[in-house]
């Protein structure tokens, strides 16, 4: 038994080790992804002249407002997941303490209301994540990149 859990860590942190070696070219790709969004987004944005706050600016302007507003939307959507997975684990550490008082039923509701808030939290975050994006005028769907 000892065997198989030796040869199960080494498989684990082979795996590691080599997600962690190629996570640079994942991180490139996306990067890269990023700029060919923003380039099609700023000849949508020249062709159409829908804002013309955003039509006036020049293209280096324009480029890196998008690219910021790009990032800026990554890192407040990683932002977000890390705050709704920590209350997930909250969550069920409170359904389970409900649990031990009140058996299953407990567990059940305690679960709900924490669904529940997460879930309202999780909106005002995503409403608040795209709502300085949308005041400038900038369709965010056009950033998103998964």
């Amino acid at each position: 038994m000892g065997v198989v859990l030796e040869f199960g860590l080494v498989l684990v942190l082979a795996g590691l080790a080599v997600s962690y070696l190629f996570r640079g070219r994942a991180a490139a790709a996306k990067q890269a992804m990023t700029e060919r969004r923003v380039e099609a987004y700023i000849e949508t944005i020249r062709r159409e002249r829908n804002n013309s706050e955003l039509a006036a600016m020049s293209d280096t302007e324009l480029r890196d407002l998008l690219l910021s507003s790009a990032h800026n939307l990554k890192v407040q959507r990683d932002r977000r997941l890390y705050l709704l997975f920590g209350g997930v684990v909250v969550a069920v550490i409170g359904a389970i303490l409900v649990a031990t008082e009140d058996g299953s039923r407990g567990f059940g509701v305690a679960l709900l209301v924490g669904a529940l808030v997460l879930y309202g939290i999780n909106e005002i975050l995503g409403r608040q994540m795209v709502a300085p994006l949308l005041a400038k005028g900038i369709d965010v769907e056009r950033l998103r990149v998964e």
